[in-house]
């Protein structure tokens, strides 16, 4: 098992030229209100982030969970390109006990909607011009109950024009029992007969307290796939990670390639580390961070020596393990790899794992490991964090960093990485058939002598995501091209493609038409 991994690493591209260290500027003392997720056992878990275009300006703005405390929307508001990250507060219905967010454009009119989730009934925030947001959740044929909901994804189903989602549920508040063997049930809902409503949800049971969801062609064999995050901590024995067929609904087994492992999952994150053309994944949990090398459809454990499991504090005099969050593969520094933030933080008080709890930022070497870069950097800070993202929020083509923490204030981190290395951000977009942002498509870029591919999905993280153009660092390489594997499988021709920008990808013919994100 071991060796076959370090034969993945051995085979990663040569990276283009080394890169100076990643470097932040803290940017949180300039947002318009303090943002802190607050509350008690039933904020232990969840403090997400939306990060979304809600008005189509370019640059991204964000909703944010507070737990006990009001949810906020942060509209965007930065000058220029390069500039400082500045919000305004925005609009929004008024929600408490929010425990994060997911944007996705369900009714496919192009403005990004919201699955919010909460300790208490689940909202779906129909999104419109200017960021402005109207509950939808009865209209649309959902009933959110008063389930504590912790996780969402979701994907497109062939002839769908609304998506399949799946919503993942915590603990039974109401089982006399709890909260020890009182996970409540996951659902898988498809929209109705006319599909612009939703239909009646379908159980998945056996549920294990789910923290984190992601649909994804893990094998690229057509077929799209639930994978569950469970936290262990809430069932004692017995629970699991799990995948779940969508088509009939039903889970894998060790038969077909899914080993029952059993860990505390608090995040997903997915991502083609080495050009392989298979998705490898992470799931966070308390102790190691597992990451799963993918071959051809096989996961198997990474070797220790790859530097990912992030098992203890890094720095300071705590010894106990850490406890990771929201993991998110991203290339920080645009040298055309991937690379790897996680978040951390104890889950409150727990005497069994580490109270003041680094922050990761693991930048991947040319030789496939990951070297921990946080403290350099000036982002490993020991809050409780929770959910987070990697985004572009000023729109110079570095991917600047937002962390959300339990019982302390939100961080907003500009990326100041020095160094002249190319990028590439782009945004398939499917006039027809619903899926407005093409999920389930696969994006692939050439750069110089790399060659790069991302799948586009709603869900992962911890409680945290985004819908933003699809981001690739570059190197040095001064021109790219770029193909897209549509939804359904149909690879469009390469087009060339400008660096340093921002483009929309539209079908013309078998080709591509490169515009304008909006």
């Amino acid at each position: 098992m071991k060796t076959a991994a370090l034969l993945v690493l051995s085979a990663a591209p040569a990276a283009a030229l080394p890169a100076p260290d990643p470097h932040f500027i803290d940017r949180a003392k300039d947002l318009p209100a303090v943002q802190v997720y607050s509350g008690g056992w039933e904020h232990f878990v969840g403090g997400g982030v939306a990060v979304l275009d809600c008005n189509h300006s370019g640059y991204p703005s964000m909703y944010v969970a507070g737990g006990a405390g009001p949810s906020r929307l942060f509209v965007n508001t930065t000058s220029a390109p390069g500039q400082p990250i500045t919000f305004r507060l925005g609009d929004i219905p008024a929600e408490t006990d929010v425990t994060g967010a997911y944007p996705i454009d369900i009714d496919g009119d192009g403005w990004a909607d919201l699955f919010v989730m909460r300790a208490g009934g689940f909202a779906v925030l129909k999104g419109g011009p200017d960021c402005t947001f109207t509950d939808v959740t009865a209209q649309w044929g959902l009933d959110p109950g008063d389930r504590w909901t912790t996780a969402f994804a979701a994907t497109w189903e062939a002839g769908q024009s609304w998506p399949t989602i799946a919503i993942g549920n915590y603990v039974n508040r109401k089982d006399p029992n709890g909260p020890f063997f009182a996970c409540d049930t996951d659902f898988l809902i498809r929209p109705d007969g006319d599909g612009r409503r939703f239909g009646t949800p379908i159980p998945l049971k056996p549920s294990f307290c789910t923290l984190s969801m992601l649909i994804s062609d893990w094998r690229r064999n057509g077929e799209r796939t639930l994978r569950v995050a469970n936290d262990r901590q809430y069932y004692v024995k017995g629970g699991y990670e799990q995948m779940w067929h969508l088509n009939p609904v039903k889970e894998f087994t060790p038969a077909e390639g899914w080993p029952q492992v059993s860990l505390w999952g608090m995040g997903i994150a997915s991502a083609d580390l080495f050009g392989t053309g298979y998705p490898d994944v992470m799931t966070t949990s308390m102790g190691d961070q597992l990451l799963q090398l993918n071959q051809k459809g096989t996961l198997t454990a990474a070797p220790y020596s790859i530097g990912t499991y992030a098992q203890r504090p890094y720095k300071g005099d705590d010894g106990r393990p850490a406890t990771g969050w929201h993991a998110e593969f991203a290339d920080v520094d645009n040298d055309g790899r991937m690379d790897l933030f996680i978040a951390k933080g104890n889950v409150d008080q727990m005497p069994s794992n580490a109270s003041k709890d680094p922050n990761n930022l693991l930048m991947q070497q040319p030789d496939g490991r990951f070297v921990e870069k946080a403290d350099a950097a000036g982002v490993g800070t020991t809050e409780r964090s929770r959910g987070a993202a990697l985004v572009d929020l000023n729109g110079d083509g570095k991917l600047d960093l937002v962390v959300v923490n339990r019982r302390a204030p939100m961080e907003v981190w500009q990326n100041d990485t020095p160094g002249a290395n190319h990028w590439l951000e782009v945004q398939p977009r499917m006039d027809s058939g619903g899926n407005a942002y093409a999920v389930g498509a696969w994006v692939e870029v050439k750069a110089g002598d790399r060659w790069q591919e991302q799948e586009i999905t709603v869900g992962g993280g911890h409680a945290s995501g985004h819908l933003t153009p699809i981001h690739f660092g570059l190197g040095p390489a001064d021109a790219a091209q770029v193909r897209v594997v549509w939804p359904d499988g149909t690879k469009s021709d390469w087009a060339s493609v400008p660096v340093d920008g921002k483009w929309s990808l539209r079908a013309e013919g078998a080709g591509l038409k490169v515009g304008p994100l909006y």
